[in-house]
This record gives C-alpha cells, structure tokens and sequence, in this order.
C-alpha cells in the first residue's frame, strides 16, 4: 500500500475535541467530538447533511472496553439532538459525510450496513445496535463508490483513534517485501498445558491467530501478592469476555480461538494462551528461532 496524506483539522485547537478529518482526493469527510462539543459539532455544515455516525462510550465491561452504536440519518444533526436525549451511554461521536453532498439515502443504508458488519467481524466493540440490517440495494457502480468509501474509512478511523471497523485481512503467512507490515508466525507451545498459539503482528497490532490452542481459563491461586492478584484478574476478565464473545471457545479442556484476536501486547497475549503471567517477547519464536523480541528489535541495535 502507498502512502496517504490526511488532513487533520483541530476546531478548537485542542487534541481530542473537535476534529475534521479527510483524504487527498477523497469526497468523503469525517467529523469527530466529544458529546461535550455536540452542540458546537450540529452548527457545522457537515453535520446538516445525509450521512452515517458511530457513538462511543467507554465501559469496562464491554468487548475492547468500549460500547458502540451504528447509524444513519438523511439529517444527521437531528437524529443526534435524538440521541443526546435518549442514550445515555456514549461520550464520542464520528459523523461520516461526503464533501459533494451525493450521498443518497440509499448509500448511507448500504454505507450503515457495511460498518455494522465490519464492527462485529472485527469484535473489538460491544454493539448497540439490536439487529444487522441488509445492505441496500444500489447498482453496481455505486456499490464499488461505497466499498471504496468504506476502504478509506479503514484508514482515517484508527488515526482518530477508532479502532471500531479494524478487521483483520487475510495476510501472507510469512513477511515479504511487498507485505512488510506483516511479522513471521510467531509459536507458544506448552505441551504439559496442551497449548500451541500463533501469533503474527501485523500493522503495528499483535494477533494471536484463529485455530490456536490455549488454556481454558485463567487460574486463581490465594499466594498471589496483591499486584499480582490484580493481574490476573485483568487476564481472567479478558479470558471471559473472549470465552462470552465467541473468540475463544471452550472444548475439551482446552481453549481455542475461532478468530484471530488483537491484544495490547505480546505478553497479554501469552498470558491469555497461558492462563498465567508472561515475557510475550521471549515467550514467542519463530520457526527460525528468534524471539518476538529480538525481531522487533532488528535495525534498532
């Protein structure tokens, strides 16, 4: 893939409040704020016109700790004076629109139904959304402009820091020159666990890999320190939400993914594998030998 070049417009100049957000040569236009900065965020034009929105609200007892709610609207000012009074939940809203004002109702349909799709393949939110509608029906011209509409999304979102729709894409087992944004499969065994993990970091995200085998659970003992304890706590809530979620099904004594899963770091990762604390850069090897670490570390030293 080649380089993009974004524009990234501070209303107020202040991170994290309200923000623009575009491609070169790209008609779409994103449109981001706190639920604080809604009322500033209906006076923009952006926000008088056809388009899709997500609502973010942070809850630690959600999937990736974060509650997420998919919709569309022919005015999207009006339906978030709606929501500001009927959903408690959110704290972050994203207004999707485009800049030539040629989004129909039948585009922001299609457009809803492709987010709500992709955010429940990717997992890493808890859905509001009570039902998945069907794509609309579009010729096929305008099916392409929206799937493309969509690919740019797959960009610009997790630079506002939206990791809603980040899907996984099928990628080359091994890195090459054309695909070096995707690392070597990384192995976890413990034969006496019965575990046998894989793990490859693409894109900046550490994946364990769909298939592989893990612990059950994570185990509880009374000689944990506190700070220890507390760890694994965190590991067990994460093993059960996954287990909740449909990530990791229990079977046999034995987890396993159905999924590739995204974790915050190779050593969560190999915790959850493990059911115990780890070092996720010693703890993972390549065929090759190497650790995670010492791959990750090539042309640093």
């Amino acid at each position: 893939m080649g380089g993009k070049q974004l524009r990234l417009f501070l209303v107020d100049g202040t991170p994290g409040g309200l923000t623009t957000a575009q491609i070169m040569n790209w008609t779409g236009q994103v449109l981001s704020g706190r639920r604080s900065d809604l009322a500033d965020l209906l006076r923009r034009p952006e926000a008088q016109r056809p388009g899709v929105y997500l609502l973010l609200g942070d809850d630690e007892t959600a999937i990736g700790g974060v509650r997420c709610y998919v919709g569309e609207a022919e005015d999207v000012a009006d339906r978030l004076r709606n929501h500001q009074r009927n959903k408690e939940f959110w704290d972050r809203v994203v207004v999707i629109t485009s800049t030539d004002e040629n989004l129909t109702k039948g585009h922001i349909r299609y457009l809803e139904a492709r987010l709500i799709e992709l955010a429940t393949r990717a997992a890493r939110v808890e859905l509001e959304n009570g039902t998945q509608p069907p794509r609309a029906p579009l010729p096929e011209a305008d099916r392409s402009d929206m799937d493309y509409f969509v690919d740019q999304l797959h960009v610009i979102l997790p630079v506002l820091g939206i990791n809603a729709i980040r899907v996984r894409e099928q990628q080359p087992l091994v890195a090459t020159a054309a695909a070096d944004q995707v690392s070597p499969i990384f192995r976890l065994t413990h034969s006496k666990l019965g575990v046998d993990a894989r793990a490859q970091q693409v894109d900046g995200e550490f994946t364990m890999l769909a298939s592989s085998v893990i612990v059950a659970t994570v185990r509880e003992s009374a000689r944990y320190s506190p700070s220890t304890a507390r760890a694994y706590a965190s590991y067990r809530a994460l093993h059960e939400k996954l287990v909740a979620n449909g990530t990791i099904v229990v079977e046999d004594g034995h987890g396993r993914l159905t999924r590739d899963a995204v974790f915050s770091s190779p050593s969560t990762a190999g915790a959850i594998a493990l059911g115990r604390s780890c070092n996720g850069r010693d703890a993972w090897i390549s065929a090759d030998g190497e650790t995670f670490g010492r791959w990750e570390s090539r042309g640093v030293e």
